[in-house]
This record gives C-alpha cells, structure tokens and sequence, in this order.
C-alpha cells in the first residue's frame, strides 16, 4: 500500500524546488498544477464545462482563453469561483487516477493551494510544508519573475497565511538558507517517510 504525502507552501516558498529534490530520490510526484494545465491544453477536458458557463469567449477554436478569465476573474470575483467548481473535481479525479497506477513506500501530491482546499487534503495522509519568512518569498519571486513587491503581496494575500500553513502541517522543511541546505533537508525528510511508512 502506498502512502500519500502532500506537498505545499505559499509562492516563492521554494516548494517546486523540493518538490525536484523528491522526485531526484525517486519519489513519484503527481503534481495538481501539470494536471490543471493539461485540462485547459488546447481540447482539454475541462474546455467544453468552461465553455458552457462562460461563453464562447472563453475557449475560441478550441484553445483555452487565459486572457479573457484572468480579466473577468479580476472584474467578477464569483468567476473564480465557478471555474475553480469545474477544474478541482476535475483534478481530484485524475490524481486518484494516477494514485491507482503507483506502488511505493510513499508518494507525493503536490498541491500549491492544499492549505485552502479541503478537497485535496481528503487524497493524503501527512501533510509537509515547504517555509520560509514572507519577506523571503517576495524576494525570490520578484527575482523570477520581475512582479513588484506589491503585486505579490497582492498575491500573497489571496492564499493562506503563514501561520495557518504551520497549523496544518504535519512536517515542516524549513527553507531558509540555501537550496543546498534544502537539498539536505528533503533527504532527511524522505528518509524520516521511508522509516515511518514501512512500519506502518
């Protein structure tokens, strides 16, 4: 019987970084951020429901219009939440669909938004955070990807705090000096889940 982890933490937390580590140990990853974009890939599964609740505009010539959603979302709120109620069972599905096909110790599901989401925390057994200070996670992504600190505290705001993230997790691997450093603390974590997860 495989056990299930799942992986989170906030944007710039460094969790797709740990996520990599996992993986390079050999541990299966089924990441929820791949599985949305292949639902809304151009004749995604998920097209047709959009496109029934939010119009033709929404999917042209059967492609997927990011533009569009992203500015009614910021226009009209509920939009998120519509479309959130399409792709999240849709996600959920595919994710126990891929669980059925692994056999190991133990298996990862990475979910950015696991904290929000008690649909997903229904797929795992423990939950890991990957944490760093606030001030940390502005600073890596305004490197990345040139946003203002402003507008990733903009987004910031959108998910969970810190502190909620803390009272959920069961593990938490503490990002806070460099990726080596994390590199090392991924070991140790996957060799704290082989130890505990092959005497259960």
């Amino acid at each position: 019987m495989t056990h299930w982890v799942g992986l989170t933490g906030g944007i710039g937390s460094g969790k797709s970084t740990a996520a990599g580590f996992f993986a390079d140990l050999g541990v299966h990853i089924i990441d929820t951020d791949v599985i949305a974009r292949q639902l809304t890939a151009d004749d995604g599964v998920a097209l047709p429901h959009i496109q029934a609740v939010f119009g033709s505009e929404a999917v042209l010539d059967g492609r997927f219009n990011r533009d569009y959603m992203r500015q009614l979302i910021f226009s009209q709120p509920e939009a998120k939440v519509q479309l959130e109620a399409i792709l999240h069972p849709l996600i959920v599905a595919e994710v126990e669909r891929q669980k059925a096909q692994i056999q190991a110790v133990y298996a990862i599901v990475d979910v950015p938004l696991l904290t929000e989401l008690i649909m997903f925390q229904a797929l795992v057994e423990r939950i890991v955070l990957i944490d760093c200070a606030p001030e940390a996670q502005i600073e890596r992504v305004m490197q990345r990807s040139g946003l203002s600190a402003v507008q990733i505290k903009a987004i910031m705001a959108q998910q969970a705090t810190r502190e909620q993230r803390l009272a959920l997790a069961d593990d938490v691997i503490a990002n806070d000096q460099d990726v080596l450093a994390l590199q090392q603390r991924v070991l140790h974590q996957h060799r704290y889940y082989q130890q505990l997860f092959s005497t259960v």
